[in-house]
């Protein structure tokens, strides 16, 4: 075999072996194929999730008040004010805030609760702590815990912006009052009661002070 036809088939068979190599790292196509689509990014998903969402139903109000009710515009009205403004947020807050302010009130502790009563709850909580320091009286108290917790009412003041949540809690308390001797004169260490108390909270929307102040209590 001559030097020209050995020189041919080495190129062919570089050849074939170059065509070989692409088809395995390209692979192959049959007819037509569209061109890929390019996947949704995150930004359109929250468009499309929004556009679902929008005009529907608040679902963080109407979860805890009846739909079309006057506490729902009100709440509506607060989340108007204050768009950072959640209900079930703040119904959490509610929790902590009810053991806090009852506690410190069980325990005389008023300077530490202070800045989240209204001057008139204030006083009236301060007055009866006096009264029973004056009498020499000790109570010992432990908070079981809320077990129920219900948004009872709404307000909302277009003038001032003044918002008020009334709630509802059923809470477990064991205390006992002891006497100047040390005496228990009301109670039974280790017995479980359970307080119920409706309690209305105040705020300005939009206002610098974040915190909720205890404005009225009642059962």
């Amino acid at each position: 075999m001559n030097q020209p036809i050995i020189q041919l088939l080495v190129l062919a068979g570089i050849a074939i072996f170059l065509i070989l190599r692409l088809r395995s790292v390209l692979g192959t196509r049959d007819g037509f194929e569209a061109p890929p689509q390019p996947r949704p990014t995150e930004r359109s998903n929250a468009r499309r999730d929004f556009e679902v969402i929008e005009g529907g139903p608040d679902h963080d109000i109407i979860d805890h008040v009846e739909e079309g009710s006057e506490a729902a515009e009100a709440l509506a009205k607060m989340k108007r004010t204050e768009p950072s403004f959640g209900v079930a947020q703040f119904l959490q807050g509610a929790r902590g805030a009810y053991e806090m302010i009852l506690m410190g009130f069980e325990r005389g502790e008023m300077a530490q609760i202070k800045p989240f009563l209204s001057d008139e709850v204030y006083e009236a909580f301060a007055g009866v702590v006096e009264a029973r320091e004056k009498e020499g009286l000790q109570i010992e108290a432990e908070f079981g815990g809320v077990r129920e917790l219900s948004l009872a009412d709404a307000y909302f003041d277009d003038a001032t912006n003044t918002a008020e949540v009334s709630v509802k809690f059923i809470g477990e308390l064991s205390s006992v009052v002891r006497n100047k001797a040390g005496e228990i004169i009301e109670g039974e260490e280790g017995k479980v009661k359970r307080q119920k108390d409706i309690w209305t909270f105040e705020r300005v929307m939009g206002a610098d002070d974040p915190n909720w102040r205890l404005v009225a209590t009642g059962e």
